[in-house]
């Protein structure tokens, strides 16, 4: 049987986790236009039925029993970071949104020196990098305009650290597929059943089909997949890199389709979060590399 060298893998996964955040930076205008129709929780809950429903004919056969606990425990980490996000929207803009949301980056190395996993000088630098670029993209203007979305999107960002972490440990041990639609089916039911503690309605959901169906099909359905299988290859941390450029994609995706504009600030923000994601990606390259030659 033929092998696929590992470098050329684990470049095959990262350019997975690129698309994966250009899909979820598109995706922030879909979510802010579908809470025009319906509350976070039914949103929430719409969106991920719709995703697991898509993965359902293929992996459904990936689901066991000893899946049950990696399933519940990310689903749930999931479903906090999708509501603290979509929540937090109510209260700020798509583009906003997207840019908090790239914090994680900065919380996912933090965490992992928790669990005394360390990262090299280069990794360090290029979350440095990136996060000075996340403040030219989205603090221009000072930190005077900090509202409630504001605080509820940092939180959410330390549920998504988590859950790229948490991703990247039960991603090498059990099937992605099945791992994936077990979390969407989690993260929909606790979305559904907060929604209908709440009294939000489900009525909207004819108004907003082409943001659920964005959101849905592709955002959750093939994006968050997209991650599972990729980070089998790729360190949580150099991961973290890479699908933070979704708030690089969620500036372009407010130029393209909201006819925002950036500017020369802005676009050197973007600069710096590519280079600083290159940088924490190629930190995990070599050190691999050294570690193949002992």
């Amino acid at each position: 049987m033929k092998t696929v060298p590992r470098g050329s893998a684990e470049n095959r996964s990262r350019l997975l986790l690129l698309l994966t955040a250009g899909i979820w930076g598109f995706a922030f205008t879909a979510q802010r236009a579908g809470m025009e129709h319906m509350g976070p929780l039914a949103f929430n809950g719409a969106r991920f039925l719709l995703g697991a429903l898509v993965l359902l004919p293929f992996y459904r056969r990936r689901i066991s029993l000893p899946m049950l606990v990696p399933c519940v425990i990310s689903g749930a980490v999931l479903f906090a970071g999708a509501f603290l996000q979509q929540w937090g929207m109510v209260y700020t803009s798509a583009s906003k949104a997207g840019f908090i949301t790239g914090l994680y980056l900065v919380f996912i190395p933090v965490i992992g020196s928790v669990f005394r996993e360390r990262e090299s000088a280069a990794a360090w630098a290029g979350f440095s990098l990136a996060l000075f670029g996340l403040y030219l993209l989205s603090f221009t203007d000072g930190f005077k305009a900090v509202n409630p979305g504001d605080v509820l999107l940092i939180l959410g960002a330390l549920a998504w650290a988590f859950h790229v972490r948490l991703i990247g440990r039960f991603a090498s041990s059990i099937h992605p597929g099945g791992l994936a639609l077990g979390q969407f089916t989690v993260c929909a039911l606790l979305s559904v059943v907060g929604a209908l503690v709440f009294g939000e309605s489900f009525s909207g959901a004819g108004g907003a089909v082409v943001p659920l169906a964005y959101s849905g099909i592709l955002s959750v359905g093939l994006a968050f997949t997209l991650q599972v299988f990729a980070q089998k290859r790729v360190r949580p941390s150099a991961a973290g890199a890479i699908m933070a450029l979704e708030a690089v994609f969620a500036a372009l995706g407010g130029w393209m389709i909201l006819g925002e504009s950036l500017s020369f600030v802005e676009l050197a923000g973007c600069f710096l979060m590519l280079a600083g994601a290159f940088l924490a990606a190629r930190s995990q390259g070599a050190a691999r590399e050294r570690l193949d030659c002992h």
